[in-house]
């Protein structure tokens, strides 16, 4: 039993681990408008976009932070992963 938990915990902290290092590729992209319509840019907003929406749901709740120039959603979501990172 302990095994099993060893490699589920391995595979969910690999995934964990590519999906921080996905969420950084996309905020340098976002410096550079140039690199947003390409396919690379695509596919890591595809990848991260499920991890931030809920937070962006919850950020849009709160009036004060609609008009804030940065992007909560995406450092709670970021956050996110750090905690349940070093939860598991």
């Amino acid at each position: 039993m302990t095994y099993v938990y060893y490699i589920f915990r391995n595979i969910a902290l690999s995934l964990i681990s590519a999906l921080e290092i996905l969420m950084l590729a996309r905020a340098v992209m976002s410096w550079f408008p140039q690199a947003q319509g390409n396919r690379f840019h695509q596919a890591v907003t595809a990848f991260t976009e499920p991890v931030i929406m809920p937070f962006r749901s919850l950020v849009n709740r709160i009036p004060a932070l609609r008009g804030f120039p940065l992007d909560i959603s995406f450092m709670l979501a970021y956050l996110a992963l750090i905690m349940i990172e070093t939860v598991i």
